[in-house]
């Protein structure tokens, strides 16, 4: 899964400051490099329950840094970025409804107005109203989409969506994999790390070839905090 050598692999939680600012990066990459921008919704608290670790705005002091880092890349980048209506909130209804079934330019345009909600325009897109006030603005109807968004196949699909992402090594939002050829894909975390995936895609990664550092997965850890 998620090895398709013309997609670029997006994987989202609306719940990520970062993510909403690689949002506004990904489809002009995905653009210059021929690729389909391919949107994977994803419980962000699904990959760190998966992996053992704690978010970031569980830990106050890197809470405190992220605050400024993103605000500093915003303002830097021309990125509009207001504060949310709350940190974290529940992201689960707005990803189910990145998870319903349409064609993929409404589903482009109906993650973009869900980000645009959340960190734009500091909209309390965990509640059901405010949703519903989104989905109108974008031309669509707004029963129809919440009550799919309530059904047990979107619940589903982003349960796979999130187990299918462990399984693939995600382990944070957001995250980006691209595959050179089928069997050959790279990960790629974080808004800072769009740099590094696009000299990738052009074949100038810095890091050469996995063979030249096969000694660093050799290493293995002497001493180990108690869990």
């Amino acid at each position: 899964m998620f090895d398709d050598p013309g997609r670029l692999y997006f994987f989202f939680d609306f719940i990520s400051h970062n993510a909403w600012l690689a949002w506004n990066r990904i489809p002009e990459l995905a653009r210059r490099h021929g690729l389909a921008l391919e949107p994977v919704p994803v419980l962000f608290a699904g990959l760190l329950n998966a992996h053992g670790q704690k978010g970031p705005a569980e830990v106050p002091a890197k809470n405190q840094w992220m605050i400024w880092n993103v605000l500093r890349k915003a303002r830097q980048l021309g990125i509009p970025l207001a504060p949310p209506h709350s940190h974290p909130f529940n992201p689960l209804l707005p990803l189910r409804l990145a998870c319903c079934g349409q064609d993929a330019d409404q589903r482009l345009k109906l993650i973009d107005a869900l980000f645009r909600a959340a960190w734009a325009e500091g909209r309390p897109v965990s509640e059901a109203e405010a949703l519903r006030s989104v989905l109108a603005e974008s031309g669509v109807d707004a029963d129809t989409w919440l009550s799919e968004a309530a059904s047990a196949p979107a619940k589903d699909r982003l349960r796979r969506n999130t187990e299918a992402a462990v399984a693939a090594g995600v382990f944070g939002v957001p995250a980006m994999r691209v595959c050179k050829a089928p069997g050959h894909a790279e990960l790629f975390w974080g808004f800072d790390d769009l740099e590094y995936m696009d000299l990738f895609l052009q074949g100038r990664d810095p890091l050469g070839t996995r063979e030249e550092h096969a000694a660093w997965l050799q290493v293995r850890p002497s001493a180990q905090r108690p869990r």
